[in-house]
Parts: structure tokens; C-alpha cells; sequence
């Protein structure tokens, strides 16, 4: 277990590089949970994240020696802008390796908050294989490695959010939704909350599709994932870290899964209905209070709101994985007789007044008596979805629907 104390040095390391993010209290969302729901707004951060807190603690408590050596670390984005914006402040040099899927905006931010100071190198497709090639470098090079998150004064740097939450927060707290990666903040709030505030209830946030600290709790061992979803990149690990594991397993009340698709809507709820930009890691908490609703009814409600760095490119996507997981988006294969008058029957009798075809890929052949399209449509409300389907078979369309065959899906329309 990491100390207390050292969340109360890393509190003092840190002045005057992170900054104390403010605990604001959300209306909409207390008005729709019956409770109060605070958010602990680290998005606001200088480099628009918590990692800024960690990395700086790690990299300002390096002895004169250490410091004298390269500065070496892997990270999908937000960690990389918190080690880039120490070094700098630090006049240290650092190599920062990220994945090749890293979105730009953060791959330019990460130049931008290091300057001169910071060279970026993109190896491997996910996190867990641009930490491979950065430990090998970080050897090769007799460097000083900066990890993420399985690192005592990492983890001691983040848990300076639940000294701050303690300190702002008027009454006691009954749930505090943290979001999980590699662990790292989960850990350092943990350690916080275990000593100060033991009847808290802390609830760990993960993408479904990369659960790894829940399926590690579950087996009783830290487990590494074969495949993940790095679509929330900011939290997709193949595997937590040792030390945060062995943390988190014995703190955490709960962890709820959330479906990509559900932090979609939420990140898209939060910029249409509160003007708050986040990037997907960031949305994880509040998507996870709809799993919650009971027991959280009447409760002090705190969401740690991670992180804004998205990438304005990712908008489509994001738009498109919310009406897919809302029921409002569906793709079908559908053959279509060639003959006139085929798409205009389909039109008039199969869809509905408010439905809108979004997609739709066809390739005529001379001599087919019908041919295959790929049509997507989206709807205004989710029940007119039955009414296609029952039109569909009523006027002997032969088609396939395409959202439920997931490599089918996945080849022709993602």
C-alpha cells in the first residue's frame, strides 16, 4: 500500500504545475439521478488531464544522476502530455513513445507542451506494444523509464485528486466513480480514500471492451488481455499494473463495465447540453451512473471527469457509435431485384416518414436477376426499427442485418 504521506509530499512536489481542479456540482445530472452528482473537473488541467499530477511528482523527485540521463516513456496520449510538459519545465529531454493509432491531436499536443525538449516516436498499434518498444529503448539507452501508472510516486501524484476532493467537498461522500486504465489514479484515490474517508464507496469505471482490472479481480491475478477495444484509448490496457492491482482489488466496492457506445452518447450529451469537451476516457465515469441509478438515488455523488483531449476528426465515429448503441443506426444487406422501380418500392413502402437512408453502396450486374446493397439507415426514435423489419418481410425483401454479424459489420462499414 502506498503511503499516505506520500500523496501529501506529492501534494507539495506538484504546486504550481498542476493546478487545483474545481469540484463543480453538475444540476442536470443531480436533477436526473435524484442525487447530488459533483464533477471533479481534471479536464482542466494545464495539459487537460490528471496525468500531469503523477508525472510531474515522478520526474521532480528524480536524484541529480537520473536526471542527467534521457527521460523515456509510453503512453496513448495523456501521459505522455503530463511527462512532455515536466520536462520541459524541468529543462529534461525525453523520448515518448506512443502507439501508431494515437489520435493527431494528441500526438501535436504532446510536441507542443515538450517544445523542444521532447522527441516523439509512434511504434505499435496499442499501448501495451509501444511499451515493449519503449522499454527496449529505455535499456538500450541506460534511460530513466517514466511508467504511466505501476509507480509508487505515479501513483502517489494522482492521488493528490481525492486529497483535493476531500478538501472541496462539504459534505461526506457516498460514491466516487473513478475511471480505470492501467489503475494508476484508481490507486492513488484508493490510498487516499482507505485512510481519510473509509465509507466512501468507490466505484471503478472501465471500457467493456477492455476490462482488464475487473477480469484480473475475478481470476484473483493480474491477467492480461488477448484482444481490446482502444477505441477509448485513454483507458485501454491489455493489463493493469502490479502495484495497482494488488491496490485496487481490496479498495474498489464495484467496477462497472461501459459499453463504447454508451460513452459515445454521453460524450455527445456533455458537449450538446453542459459545453464540456471530453475525450472518451474522460466520459467513462457519468456513463457509468445509468448502471447506478438505484443506489445512488438520495447519495453525494462524485465523477472524476479524467480528461478533454479529443480529437476533432474522431466526431463521425463518435456520432455514428451512439446511434448504434442507441438503436437509432442499422445496416442491412439487401437484395434488391434489378429492375426499375426496385429502391423507390423500398422507399416508399419499407421506410418510414422520419427514417433516412445515410448509406447506401450498389453495384449493378447485367445479368443477376437481383444484386446486393449495402444500405444504412437511421431513425428518429428506436421503435420504428420493427416496423422496417416487419415490412421488410412482408414485401419478400432478402436481406441480412448487418449490426448484430459483428466481423461482417466491422469489414464492410467501420
Amino acid at each position: 500500500m502506498i503511503l499516505l504521506e506520500k500523496v501529501y509530499l506529492a501534494k507539495e512536489l506538484i504546486k504550481g504545475v498542476a493546478v487545483h481542479t474545481p469540484l463543480m456540482k453538475n444540476e442536470n445530472l443531480s436533477e436526473e439521478f435524484s442525487a447530488q452528482v459533483w464533477l471533479k473537473r481534471e479536464d482542466l488541467q494545464p495539459v487537460r488531464s490528471y496525468k500531469l499530477r503523477g508525472a510531474y511528482n515522478k520526474i521532480s523527485s528524480l536524484s541529480d544522476i537520473e536526471r542527467n540521463k534521457e527521460v523515456v516513456c509510453a503512453s496513448a496520449g495523456n501521459h505522455a502530455q503530463g511527462v512532455a510538459y515536466a520536462c520541459y519545465k524541468l529543462n529534461i529531454k525525453a523520448t515518448i513513445f506512443m502507439p501508431v493509432t494515437t489520435p493527431l491531436q494528441k500526438i501535436k499536443q504532446v510536441k507542443l507542451f515538450g517544445k523542444d525538449k521532447v522527441e516523439v516516436i509512434l511504434k505499435g498499434d496499442t499501448f501495451d506494444e509501444s511499451f515493449q518498444f519503449a522499454s527496449l529503448f529505455c535499456d538500450e539507452q541506460s534511460a530513466m523509464f517514466i511508467h504511466p501508472f505501476d509507480d509508487e510516486k505515479v501513483i502517489a501524484g494522482q492521488g493528490t485528486v481525492a486529497l483535493e476532493l476531500l478538501d472541496d467537498s462539504q459534505t461526506p461522500i457516498d460514491y466516487l466513480f473513478v475511471p480505470i486504465g492501467g489503475g494508476g489514479l484508481a490507486a492513488g484515490v484508493c490510498t487516499v480514500f482507505k485512510q481519510l474517508s473509509p465509507n466512501t464507496k468507490i466505484i471503478g469505471v472501465e471500457p467493456e471492451g477492455a476490462a482488464s482490472m475487473k477480469i484480473s479481480i475475478q481470476n484473483g491475478r493480474n491477467t492480461t488481455l488477448e484482444h481490446i477495444d482502444k477505441f477509448i484509448d485513454g483507458a485501454a490496457v491489455k493489463r493493469v499494473g502490479e502495484l495497482t492491482f494488488e491496490i485496487c482489488k481490496n479498495v474498489l466496492k464495484d467496477i462497472v463495465l461501459v459499453p463504447e457506445g454508451k460513452v459515445c452518447t454521453t460524450i455527445l450529451r456533455l458537449y450538446n447540453e453542459e459545453a464540456i469537451v471530453v475525450e472518451p476516457a474522460g466520459a467513462l465515469t457519468i456513463a457509468a451512473l445509468d448502471f447506478y441509478k438505484k443506489e445512488i438515488k438520495g447519495k453525494n455523488i462524485v465523477c472524476i471527469v479524467s480528461g478533454s483531449n479529443n480529437d476533432i476528426t474522431r466526431t463521425e465515429e463518435i456520432k455514428e457509435r451512439s446511434l448504434l448503441y442507441e438503436g437509432l443506426k442499422h445496416y442491412f444487406i439487401i437484395n434488391f431485384p434489378q429492375r426499375p422501380g426496385a429502391l423507390k418500392e423500398f422507399v416508399n413502402n419499407v421506410l418510414g416518414p422520419n427514417d433516412d437512408i445515410t448509406y447506401f453502396q450498389f453495384s449493378k450486374k447485367n445479368n443477376r436477376e437481383s444484386g446486393p446493397a449495402v444500405v444504412g439507415i437511421e431513425l428518429k426514435k428506436q421503435a420504428a426499427f420493427a416496423k422496417i423489419e416487419e415490412q421488410l418481410k412482408k414485401r419478400k425483401f432478402n436481406y441480412q442485418y448487418l449490426n448484430e454479424s459483428t466481423e461482417l459489420f466491422t469489414h464492410l462499414i467501420l
